[in-house]
Parts: structure tokens; sequence; C-alpha cells
């Protein structure tokens, strides 16, 4: 009898062990992750990552350390972004989510909001990938207002020049300051 109530408790235990592990409410922590995003408050970013994280846009593949990535959401934050949640569901052991994100940069080389599709991965109750697919990237919009603000401060503000490819806080704020000034050219 008494091996017949062990083997039950075991049993009970392992199946709560097994239930705590799909109890994660992983559409939450995605939801929590594009808040935080959206209020670019990032000092509880580390609660929902690893030691790294894969990032996947337009098949470009980028493993950040924490901290590094950390860095690019300053760059992020210098132009005052808004993340809206348009849909969200989990898939499985994914989370897909539709996101409209508009900011500074984007409204003047965009125009529009950027909307994307953004699988969120996990490992646990952590994020490991975040791949995003655009659903409306406007690329000749896109192509025509970069190529104006790239030639107009080449030429009257070549000390900002790099700025495009600088995805540090630095590179953010000479990225927003040759949006002002060409904005303010006339």
């Amino acid at each position: 009898m008494n091996k017949i109530i062990i083997i039950v408790l075991l049993a009970v235990e392992l199946l709560s062990c097994k239930n705590t592990e799909k109890e994660i409410d992983r559409v939450a922590i995605a939801k929590q992750y594009f808040e935080v995003l959206d209020k670019s408050d990032y000092s509880k970013m580390s609660n929902w990552f690893g030691d790294s994280l894969q990032t996947i846009e337009g098949g470009h593949s980028t493993t950040y350390a924490i901290e590094d990535y950390l860095e690019l959401l300053k760059w992020d934050a210098v132009f005052d972004p808004t993340y809206e949640i348009l849909e969200i569901e989990q898939k499985g052991d994914v989370v897909i989510a539709k996101i409209s994100k508009m900011d500074k940069r984007i409204l003047f080389l965009h125009e529009k909001p950027f909307i994307t599709s953004q699988t969120v991965s996990f490992q646990n109750d952590k994020i490991i990938k975040v791949e995003t697919a655009y659903v409306n990237f406007d690329y000749p919009t896109w192509d025509k207002n970069k190529n104006s603000l790239l030639t107009w401060v080449n030429e009257n503000h070549p000390e900002l020049n790099g700025f495009i490819h600088d995805q540090t806080e630095k590179g953010g704020l000479k990225f927003l300051k040759a949006i002002e000034l060409y904005k303010n050219r006339k």
C-alpha cells in the first residue's frame, strides 16, 4: 500500500512539473517585451532573456549578447518609438505578433508606420529569438528619402556622415540631428 502511495505521489509530482513548464504564459511575456520597447524602459529587459538573443530580419541573422542588444535598443529609443500590438497569439511554442511601429526615423524615411510580423521563440520562460518580417515595407519611398538625406548631409554636414550604419545611441543622435537639419534646410 505504501509503495502505491509513493508511486502515485511521484507521478503527481512529475506531472505537476510538466504542467508548470506548459503554464508559462508566453503571450504575456511577449506583450511585456513589446510594452518595454514602446516605453523605452529597458531596466527589466534582462528578465525575459537568457545570455543572448538571436534576431532575424530580412534574412540577416545576428546573435546579441544581452548588453549589446540593450545598446541597440538605446539607439532605437533616440527616435521615440511607438510600438502597438495589432494581433498576438501563441502557436505551439512560439508567439506570433503583428506589430505597428512608428518613430521619427520611420516617419521621415518610410512616411508611415512599419507593420511587421514578429515570431518570438522561447526556451523555457526566456526569449531566445525574435524573427521579423516586414508586411508593408515601401522600398521606393525609403530609398528616395534615405538617398536625399544622405546626399544632402554629405554636401552640407559631412561631420555627420556614417550615422546611417552607426546603431549606437551616439549614432542615433547623429541620425536624428541629420533629419532635423534636413527638414529645416530652407
